[in-house]
Formats: C-alpha cells, sequence, structure tokens
C-alpha cells in the first residue's frame, strides 16, 4: 500500500511561507494582527520618505520581537550618500535584523545621493560587510508607469547576475495586479531568460475598492472593467471591498512548477495588517488548507 501523502494543492503551495508588508508606523498594528500571522513569516519593512532610521529600525526590531522575519527595504534613490547607507545598515546588523532586506530603486524620479537604481547598492559590497545574506529585488508583470519594459528588463536579467557572482541568495517580488494572465506570462517570460530565483507574486490584501483603485493608477496596474470583473469588483462601484480570492484561485489554477518554478505569495497590507492576516487564516479555512 502506497502511504506517500497526496501532493499539496496549488493553493497550499502558493501561500505556503507567504509574506507580509508594512510601514514603519505600523508596529503596533502589528502586535495587533500577529496572533493570525504564523510564526516565522516573512514581513517587509518600507523605505519611506517621510520615515526615519528610528522608525524604521524600530519596525524591523518589533518583527524579529514579535516571532517573524524582518525585511527591510533599501531605497536606493532615497539614500543622501554611502554613509547613510552604511549607517542604516549598521543598526541593522547592531539589532539583529540585517539577515534579509529588499532593495529596490525608490519613487524620487531624481536620486538625492550617489544610487540611481538597486544595482548600484548591491554592487557596493556594503550588503555583504554588514552580514546579509539575503536579497530581494523588484518585478514589473504589467511594466511601469515610468520605464521603458526594456529597460526593466535589463535591471532585472542585471541585478539577478550580480546576485549570482557575489553568490548571494535573491528573490523577486512583484509589483501587485489583479490580472493573473500577463503575471504568469511574465513568470514565463523570466524562466526563458534563465533566472530562477524564487518569485513572490504581489497581492493587494482586502482593501476598500476606491483605494485599491488608487494604488493601481499610481502604479500603472491595469484597472479595465473586464479585469476589475475577473477580480471579483465593479470600477462603476467604489463603495465595496475586494479581496484576492478569485485572482489566487486562478493563479493557482494556471501554476505549473515546471515552467513557474518557485512561486510564493506576498501581500500589500493596503487594508491593514490584520485584515490581510485574518483574510489569509479564513482564506486558508475555506480552501480546507
Amino acid at each position: 500500500m502506497d502511504n506517500t501523502p497526496p501532493p499539496a494543492p496549488p493553493t497550499a503551495t502558493l501561500l505556503d511561507n507567504f509574506s507580509l508588508e508594512m510601514t514603519g508606523k505600523d508596529t503596533a498594528k502589528l502586535e495587533e494582527a500577529r496572533p493570525t500571522i504564523p510564526p516565522g513569516t516573512r514581513i517587509n519593512v518600507t523605505f519611506l520618505g517621510n520615515e526615519d532610521l528610528t522608525m524604521r529600525r524600530a519596525a524591523a526590531l518589533t518583527v524579529k520581537r514579535l516571532g517573524f522575519v524582518p525585511v527591510p527595504h533599501i531605497s536606493a534613490r532615497r539614500l543622501t550618500s554611502p554613509a547613510a547607507l552604511e549607517e542604516f545598515l549598521a543598526a541593522l546588523q547592531e539589532d539583529g535584523t540585517v539577515d534579509n532586506v529588499f532593495v529596490v530603486g525608490g519613487d524620487p524620479t531624481t536620486p538625492q545621493g550617489p544610487y540611481e537604481d538597486a544595482l548600484a547598492v548591491i554592487r557596493t559590497g556594503l550588503l555583504q560587510k554588514y552580514g546579509v545574506t539575503g536579497i530581494g529585488i523588484s518585478g514589473y508583470p504589467e511594466g511601469h508607469p515610468a520605464i521603458p519594459d526594456e529597460a526593466l528588463w535589463d535591471a532585472l536579467e542585471d541585478k539577478a547576475a550580480e546576485l549570482r557572482e557575489r553568490q548571494l541568495p535573491g528573490s523577486v517580488t512583484t509589483q501587485f495586479g489583479f490580472d493573473v494572465d500577463p503575471v504568469l506570462s511574465w513568470v514565463e517570460e523570466v524562466r526563458t531568460q534563465g533566472i530562477d530565483l524564487p518569485i513572490r507574486i504581489g497581492v493587494p490584501g482586502p482593501a476598500g475598492i476606491k483605494r485599491l483603485m488608487t494604488y493601481a493608477a499610481r502604479f500603472g496596474v491595469g484597472t479595465s472593467t473586464s479585469i476589475a470583473k475577473k477580480y471579483g469588483f465593479s470600477i462603476t462601484n467604489l463603495m465595496g471591498t475586494a479581496g484576492p480570492d478569485k485572482f489566487i484561485r486562478a493563479l493557482a489554477q494556471g501554476y505549473d512548477a515546471n515552467r513557474h518554478g518557485d512561486l510564493k505569495l506576498h501581500f500589500y497590507t493596503f487594508g491593514g495588517l490584520k485584515a490581510t492576516s485574518q483574510w489569509v487564516a479564513d482564506f486558508r479555512t475555506r480552501e480546507g488548507i
């Protein structure tokens, strides 16, 4: 008799070891959400312009204290100098929160210092100097409103190559979207380009439709009537809320590990940490996983 357990359903595979995102101001909210977040969950801590070193440092420490894995962001174009980067990394090293970081170009169009993009930060060698052992980089399945697609592909390939050369484990976290089709097509193209890094697919947590639409417009995410209907909301009625149920089920249905490689989910917590983590717990229950 074959006692081999059946393979996990695709939804379970995608949700296993999912990650969350918070800002430096969300420490109290993380405390509230703690009971519904699995221990060891990776939690990204953003690097916003209205937050300072003390706030970012306190947030990463809170993540660690509560039994989760902190992944502080480093926004390249917000760094005013190499000293500012070293100050941040040294603080993380002192706190024991430096193992994993996520390096992104950041919002400013013009760099506030010497780093024009994430690759420039990785190439400094400072991440390794201060003990970073895992680096996250960004991906854009639907493109970027301010960056040509060709430049995005070049950047992704260059960053992946730099991580390989430095023998640094890495992963890609994508911008969120509402349509599974471009996401899976993009992932296949990533694999065709020889990039085998694990990919975390960005998913918006449950939130008000108006808020979701606002963020979608900001990041160039498609929100046509047909896409909205597929996702589960109407762009003509912005009063309700929407969760990623249909998106995740469609992603699971189209997911083929042989073609798409290692995929997980990353939740952008537009509606709040507690609401998102509770939604994930409830969804897993509904799906029987």
